[in-house]
Order: structure tokens, then sequence, then C-alpha cells
């Protein structure tokens, strides 16, 4: 199993491209179901993540070309409606062809996705929602069964915020009878541009980006090309990099619009940041002043960014307070950190980090994505060398890393 070799120590510097956001790029991947005619994505990411639902796709009969970061699918022919678990339980985003498959074929049988190791993340509202359009839904064997001649157009409410509850059904209703409205709808900027390109086919929707989404169902939808966003993710976490480096970084092909909220703390934590057309500068101080965080539904601060801010206050001027009210589980990174040296102490779904003067390199394990990142982070400011083991999960979520963080200046590469 691959590791990652981190140098610590040096500074970062310089520039680096931001890839199309996989949290965007999943969803919309899974729209070409909608339609009989080809579509095309740009800005794909090459990722783990993306290779398996491409995959996924191909094995129901979707014909799948990649050029490049350009995807075309052609679903006029869907010859397999079924995801089946040995596809799911490594991603749990292949729940988003349900809708699609329910909607375009009338039928779907979808595998529940299994265990998640920051928490749980039922998918009971994407059933409840079918439902109230009319599907009969039977959950058996370990499967989501799900039937209906066409859906109809409902009011849905949704219990929770769900990103992938909201998208899920947003797809399904685009080939509904009638209109459905989604209240409590998920305002992420990747639910808009699922919505933008969901438009760009044919679908009649308004109010994406705000919690009340409607949607006017359409006989057929039809081919497109869409270019995916940037990711928000991605470019929060190599702008924490810089700054728990003391660096100076331009990042493009990405705009500030899409992190306000990190943003935000990065200066609360000193750092000097400019906003361009399309890329975003930062500037860091020689030491960060600890900032504390509340995790929260779009727009304020993202789960998806909590473990790579917990990185850069274990190494920042004072203490800081992180609360997470996302997933309950999501705290694992901690340990490894306090394995570098971090002073970390955790009382339930509430983090105190005394910042330290310095990290020591040490070997960890990463247990989910976005903790792989926070690891990164903390080994690149450690004295010495920090080998990060399970790497696996990077690869799901950062394009070419080992790549964009060699041209920064940082000393990192892989173990096989």
């Amino acid at each position: 199993m691959d590791k990652l070799l981190i140098e610590g120590g040096r500074r970062l510097a310089g520039e680096a491209a931001i890839s199309g956001a996989k949290n965007a790029a999943l969803p919309i991947l899974c729209a070409a179901l909608l339609t009989r005619e080809p579509v095309t994505f740009t800005n794909v990411p090459q990722l783990n993540d993306i290779g398996t639902l491409l995959k996924l796709l191909g094995q129901m009969g979707v014909k799948v070309s990649r050029d490049g970061d350009a995807v075309t699918l052609d679903a006029s022919v869907i010859d397999n409606p079924v995801a089946p678990y040995e596809m799911v339980k490594t991603m749990r985003a292949s729940i988003l062809v349900l809708g699609p498959l329910v909607a375009r074929c009338g039928e779907a049988r979808v595998s529940l996705p299994g265990g998640c190791a920051i928490g749980a993340r039922p998918v009971d509202q994407h059933i409840k929602g079918l439902q109230a359009m009319g599907a009969e839904v039977q959950v058996e064997h370990g499967y989501v069964h799900a039937m209906v001649p066409r859906l109809t157009g409902a009011r849905l409410f949704t219990d929770m915020v769900t990103v992938t509850g909201t998208e899920n059904l947003m797809m399904a209703a685009c080939l509904a009878n009638g209109e459905t409205v989604i209240e409590n709808a998920a305002r992420e900027p990747e639910v808009v541009d699922l919505a933008n390109c969901l438009i760009a086919m044919g679908a009649r929707i308004s109010g994406a980006g705000t919690d009340v989404i409607r949607i006017r169902g359409v006989e057929s939808l039809s081919g497109t090309t869409h270019r995916i966003m940037p990711d928000r993710i991605e470019t929060g976490t190599y702008l924490c990099a810089a700054a728990a480096t003391g660096g100076e970084i331009r990042l493009t092909r990405t705009s500030t619009a899409y992190v306000d909220s990190v943003v935000d703390k990065l200066m609360d934590a000193g750092c000097d940041v400019t906003s361009e057309r399309d890329a975003i500068r930062l500037k860091a101080p020689a030491r960060l002043t600890s900032v504390s965080i509340r995790t929260s539904p779009y727009p304020a601060f993202p789960t998806d960014m909590q473990a790579q801010f917990m990185a850069i206050n274990a190494v920042a001027n004072g203490a800081a307070m992180i609360r997470e009210t996302i997933f309950e589980n999501r705290f694992m990174h901690a340990v490894e950190l306090q394995r570098l040296g971090a002073d970390i102490r955790i009382d339930g779904n509430t983090a105190v980090v005394h910042g330290v003067e310095r990290l020591q390199g040490a070997t960890v394990m990463a247990t989910d994505l976005r903790a792989s990142a926070s690891l990164v982070i903390a080994g690149l400011v450690a004295d010495g060398e920090t080998v990060i083991e399970r790497i696996y999960h990077l690869d799901r979520g950062y394009e070419r890393l080992e790549e964009k963080l060699a041209a920064l200046g940082a000393r990192v590469r892989r173990l096989t």
C-alpha cells in the first residue's frame, strides 16, 4: 500500500492550478443518465472516485469516453439500472444514481452505501422524497429497490440539510410530471453547479442556492457541454498549507467566491488574501494566530475544512476551539496530529487546540479524505520526516497532490 513521505520545514511559494470539484463532478456525471443524447463535461478531475463512478455508469450501459479533463457520456441505452454493493461500498456518492435511474427508467436497484469513517450518512431522506413523488420503494437484502411508471411532482421537506439528498431529488424531479418543491434544500455551490448543468440540458429549475428549489418536470432532457466548477475544498486546503508554512502562493482557476468563510478565517489568522478574477493570492505571516471555528451547512464554515484548520491551529500562536456540528466522528485525525506533537483535547464534538512552537515528524495513518489533508499540512511544517500511511484516501479527492506541492517547493514523494 502506498505511503507519502514529507520532509518538513520548507516554506510553500509559487503558483498552482486548482482542479475541478469532485463533489460537483459526481452528481453532474450522474445527470447524464437523464438524457438519451451525449453530454460532455470538462474540468473533470482525475480521481479514484471519478474513475469508480465512470466504471459504475459503464456497467449500466452508458458509453464512456475520456480525453484529459473532458468526459463524454452517451446514455442512449441503459440496460442494467443496478448499482452493486461491490462498487457502491467504495464510494458513498454512488447513491446519486438512484434519482436519475428512477426518473429515466422507472426502476432502480442501488446498494445501500454502508458505513462511513466520519459518521452516519443516512439515505432515508432520498427514499422519503422518492416515495412522496409516487415511487414504491423497498429496502431488501441491502439494496434500495424503487419502481414507478413516472414520478409525480410533490412538495418535499427534508428533515435535515442533505447535499446528496437535494441533488438526487432535484435530478429525479426533472422528468417528473408536474412541479416539485424541495424545502430545506442544501445551498452548496455544487448544488448550484448541478442545477446550471441540468438547466443547460433543458430542465426548468429555479431557486438553486437558496433553501427552496422549484423544479417543473419536462418530458425529456437534451445533451449539453458543461464545465465543472473549481474545487473549493482543494482551494482551501492549499491555502491552509501555505498559511501553515508561512508561505506565499497564487492559486489559479479558482475564486474566493467559493471559499468566503475559509478566507475570512485565514485573514483572522493573520494572512493577507487577495482576490483576482480567476485566482487567489495568499501571503502568510511567520506564525499564524489561532482561530476558532464552528462547522455548519453552507454558507457557514464547511466541515470538509475542519481538519485542515485543526492542523494550522496546532502550530499557531494561542488556543482555539473547534466545534464539529455535521458529523459525529470527525476528530479521528486529532490522535494522529498528537503523534506529531500537537496539543489537542477532545470533549464530545469540541476540540481545544493549543498551538505549539513546532511539530515533530513521525509515522501517521490517514482515516478519511480530509483527515489525510490535515496530516499533509502538519507534515509540511514538522521537523524531520513524516510518513502518511493509507494515502489512497488522498487519491479520492486531491488530483496530482505530490506534483502540485513539489511545484510550490515542498519535498514530498510517494513510497510504494
